[in-house]
């Protein structure tokens, strides 16, 4: 950590919860190189502040606020984006609003379970280096992907070949997960999933999914 280099960061606080927001700027106003430049209870404060001209390197957010929540912040904050940067502070953990968010924009995305140094670890490095994402979420990432299986070449009659894409998607549909939750899991659309489950269909020439889920297992695909 005292490689990051520790120049001023202007940050402004995002959330509707005043106890937090508080505990928030206090915490941070404890650091030498940290200075809370703007309150806001939502999206639409924050745009307000950032037309008066309030200073920001960084806007930590949170996602649940009224009238503007965060992800709707992110989408408007337009140009600013080339001059500051959007950490989100959630406490929404599923895997659909974390790609929303940093697809939208957002450089970096904390639980609000996270420990004080990590909080002031992640605003000095995205500030830095641009992105961070908290240990728990990293983690748990990189435990969905390590438990993806390689691609399998078996020795089924039609010597069909299987990528690691393929085998995720023929576990998940002999799990019983409907297309919509495949897509949400594969960071996918329903579309794209329909089309992979037919192309697989047709290249084992299966009948129908139920066919392709017994080929599958049969030769040791899942």
């Amino acid at each position: 950590m005292d490689n990051i280099s520790k120049s001023v960061i202007n940050i402004i606080l995002a959330d509707d919860h005043l106890v937090l927001r508080a505990a928030l700027k206090t915490l941070l106003e404890r650091e030498g190189d940290f200075v809370v430049s703007g309150e806001a209870s939502n999206g639409r404060e924050v745009l307000d502040l950032l037309a008066a001209g309030t200073p920001a390197d960084i806007i930590i957010a949170d996602l649940n606020m009224p009238i503007m929540p965060g992800q709707l912040l992110i989408e408007s904050l337009g140009d600013y984006l080339n001059q500051l940067k959007v950490i989100v502070l959630s406490a929404l953990d599923s895997e659909p609003y974390i790609v929303k968010a940093m697809k939208s924009g957002a450089s970096g995305y904390l639980l609000k379970n996270v420990s004080t140094d990590e909080l002031l670890f992640a605003i000095r490095h995205t500030h830095e280096f641009g992105f961070y994402i908290c240990s728990e979420l990293s983690r748990r990432l990189l435990d969905r992907l390590v438990a993806i299986p390689q691609t399998v070449q078996t020795n089924n009659p039609l010597n069909v070949e299987f990528t690691d894409r393929d085998v995720e998607l023929l576990r998940l549909i002999s799990e019983g997960f409907t297309n919509q939750e495949i897509a949400e899991k594969m960071f996918s659309s329903v579309r794209t999933i329909e089309k992979q489950r037919l192309h697989l269909i047709n290249k084992t020439e299966s009948r129908n999914t139920v066919v392709l889920i017994c080929f599958a297992k049969q030769y040791g695909i899942i």
